[in-house]
């Protein structure tokens, strides 16, 4: 007998269906990741050991995948700035970049 609250193979949504090459599509994406996020939180409650989920989480490279979608956002703030020594660009950049760092950093803390 398993002890497994919940096996998930695979995550389809709406945008996968249908390229998510738009902004309409990419959105969709995201409510996804956080469905799944809260299927680990809820095993939590209903018996899965809480150093479990958070390993899992580590090993699955969470931290780093959310960390990419940071950098990337700041490396297209940057990219599109006509001015790339422009306060207000360069500011969002940097704070997209620090939020990055600081996702990377909770997980090594852990």
């Amino acid at each position: 007998m398993t002890k497994e609250i919940v096996h998930v193979t695979a995550v389809e949504t709406s945008a996968e269906r249908r390229a998510a090459d738009t902004t309409e599509g990419l959105v969709a994406l995201a409510p996804a990741a956080a469905a799944a996020l809260r299927l680990l939180a809820d095993a939590i409650p209903r018996g899965a050991r809480h150093d479990d989920v958070v390993e899992a989480l580590k090993q699955a490279g969470v931290h780093e995948a959310f960390a990419s979608v940071l950098d990337a956002a700041a490396a297209a703030v940057m990219h599109s700035t006509e001015d790339p020594y422009d306060f207000d660009d360069r500011q969002h950049a940097d704070n997209l970049s620090g939020a990055a760092s600081q996702v990377r950093d909770v997980f090594r803390w852990l």
